[in-house]
Formats: structure tokens, sequence, C-alpha cells
């Protein structure tokens, strides 16, 4: 009986997309569950992305782009990054497209780690990020962010994971799952060590355009010395509402886009071609579109958080992205049962916080809710909630 490999071994399929599929094989005709699990919208992405991608079918962009990206598309995000930013990206040399995030990522620690290398991973993390530096043959290195405080960065908490065997560092801002955006001393420390040891910065700014309260999003790159040691992941998946085109990028210095050209190339060959075209359109948008997307996700927010104080659900105010974690201990010893119960007994899905944590019983009091949803929805998922007083 042939073997699995040790590196597979390692980790277990994803939570998130577990408890979308109980979601689904729980729901009915008549008690459709409502999945505030996985972090997809359930509202329609721009009229004109999406007109963007017909016209692309129909005038027959229907085979292989280049392989690291049409050039439409990347010239548009250079000179995205270029607006909002003043980071001065070189289409040709420095961007690759990929088969979203979840691949730029991956492709990026296998263009540049090696066997036996160390990567730091923030902790609560994105359940990939352990599991992608294990296929990259590294072996992660955890530093728990204080929840206490807001999960603020321990500098010296930081410092004392690197060794001379690390190699890189994977910054997730803003957070999935605890909302937070890294403030700029944050950041400052994560550059001065990054320098200093000579480590790759692996950035994972997905949700770059949703932050609230005053939060702004710098990226690392930008930070002086970091643009030639940075590998900037993102993707169209959550600022255009389009989670299943798989259409994302890494910006990265020319060096290191070479290697995860090849890398990518052997993995996809390449992204979507009439799909990379609509993202041409999708990403000259212009500013009021982000102005108003950060102030849609804001609204829900507010409702949500005032919907689990109601019902004795504590929840921690996320200042970016579209999930905010719970203590769910009032109401169950385990995140997981908490999680299982309310789907089958209330019909609404949320994630266990112990799958965002190297060491289960961390998260063993929390849960994480995504509010990318219709009103409608979240208001559906209200009623449902009420029903806690019985628990």
């Amino acid at each position: 009986m042939p073997r699995t490999s040790r590196k597979a071994d390692q980790f277990s399929e994803s939570v998130i997309r577990e408890m979308t599929r109980l979601a689904a094989v729980t729901s009915t005709p008549q008690r459709p569950v409502v999945n505030l699990a996985q972090g997809f919208p359930d509202f329609a992405a721009p009229d004109v992305v999406k007109e963007a991608a017909r016209r692309a079918i129909r005038d027959d962009v229907n085979q292989y782009a280049i392989t690291w990206g049409a050039q439409s598309f990347r010239h548009a995000l250079a000179d995205k990054y270029r607006r909002h930013y003043g980071f001065h990206v070189d289409p040709e040399t420095q961007l690759t497209v990929t088969c979203g995030a979840t691949e730029g990522m991956i492709a990026s620690l296998l263009a540049v780690i090696d066997p036996g290398d160390e990567v730091i991973v923030f902790e609560p993390f994105y359940e990939n990020y352990g599991p992608d530096a294990v296929l990259s043959g590294a072996v992660p290195s955890y530093v728990v962010l204080d929840p206490a405080d807001g999960f603020a960065l321990d500098p010296q908490r930081l410092r004392a994971a690197v060794t001379p065997r690390t190699r890189g560092i994977i910054v997730n801002s803003p957070n999935n799952p605890t909302g937070k955006v890294f403030t700029a001393d944050e950041l400052g420390v994560i550059r001065d060590l990054c320098v200093e040891h000579d480590l790759v910065a692996f950035t994972d700014e997905i949700y770059e355009h949703i932050v609230y309260d005053g939060a702004s999003h710098t990226p690392l790159a930008t930070l002086d010395g970091m643009a030639e040691r940075t590998c900037t992941v993102n993707a169209l998946s959550k600022t255009y509402s389009v989670t299943g085109w798989r259409v994302g990028w890494v910006v990265a210095p020319p060096a290191l886009t070479a290697a995860i050209r090849k890398v990518h190339d052997f993995l996809t060959v390449g992204a979507a071609a009439p799909l990379q075209e609509a993202g041409a359109v999708a990403a000259a948008l212009p500013d009021a579109y982000y102005t108003s997307l950060g102030e849609f996700y804001r609204q829900r927010r507010d409702y949500l958080l005032g919907v689990l104080r109601d019902v004795g659900l504590e929840p921690v105010v996320p200042r970016g992205a579209y999930y905010t974690m719970v203590d769910c201990s009032p109401f169950a010893d385990s995140d997981v049962d908490f999680a299982k119960r309310l789907v089958t007994d209330l019909g609404v899905a949320c994630v266990p916080g112990s799958s965002f944590f190297r060491e289960p019983r961390l998260g063993a009091g929390i849960v994480r809710f995504a509010f990318c949803k219709e009103l409608a929805t979240l208001e559906a998922a209200a009623e449902r909630l009420a029903g806690l007083a019985t628990w």
C-alpha cells in the first residue's frame, strides 16, 4: 500500500472549507444554513468588472495568456500601485499573475525557501501559512500576537524567534482572522529585523482596501530597504468580490520574480486569460470605489458586532478585513463543539478558533464569524443566533 508524504501528514484539511461543507449538508430547503464561516460574499461583483469578463470571452480571449500574466493586467496593476501608494513597480520584471493569492504565496515560498529554512508565522494565522511553509520544506516558527492587547506585536518575542536558519517572515495585514491592521511602528519593527538578518517578507495584502475607523494600509515593500526583500501577494478576490475567479499576483524584486515565475509556470502555467482582462478593468476603477467598499463593510461589521453582543458573544472589533473573532466560552468549553452545534441547532456556520493556532487549546474559547454578506443574510443570522438564549 503506497504511503502518503510526510509533508502532507503534518497538517489537516482546511477547517474553514470543512465548515462550509458542513453547512451545505446541514441545509434544507426549509431552513438553509446561514454561512458566516467562509469569507466569500453572497452579493454581486461590480457590473463593470463582470461585463469586462464577458466581453473578453466574446472577443475570444480564451487561450493562454503570457505565463506570468497578460500585459494589460500587469500594467494596470503597476499603475494602481503607483496611484495608491507611490510604489513604482516594473510590470515586466517585478510582477507575476497567479491563480489566486493562495498560489501566489506558495509559489513565492517555493521560489525563495530551501528545505530546512525557518519561516516566521504570526499566530493566530490564516490556516494556509503553516502548510505552505511545510510544503516548501521549511520549518514554521510561530510568534503569538497578544490577544489581550488587540493582538499587538511584541518586538522582543519576534526578535527571539529569529535564528541563524530563519529565512523569511509571513505578514498578513489587514489580518485574517483577527481583523488587525499592523501599525506603522509594528511594520517598522518587522522592517528592521528583515534588513538586519537579510530576511524575505512574504506579505498577504488581499484585504488592503477593507479598513475601518481611520486605519490605513501600508504595503511593507514601500518601507526603506524592503522593496528588494518583499514578495507582496494579492488578488482580485476580496476587493472586487470575485473569490471564485482565482486571479492573484505577486510583486517582488526582479531576481525573486524570475524565480517565482519559474515555479508558477510549473504549478499552474497561468491564470484564466479572460478574467485577467477583466482584472485590468477592475484595477483601473476610481478611488471612490475603494472608499465606498470600506463603508459598505463597516456597516456590516457594526451590525454584526451589535448582534453578537446582544446574544452574549463578545467580539473583537476588527480594524480591517471582514471577520471578527468572538469569545464563545460562555456557551461551550470547546470551540469545535460550539461551531458544530451552532450549525446543527441554530443553522449558522462559523469557524472554530483553534484552527488558527498551532496549539488548538489557544483557540478553544474562540470562533470566527465573517460579515462579507448582504444585510439580509446578517439579519437572518441574527434571528437564528437569538436561539442562544435557550442554551
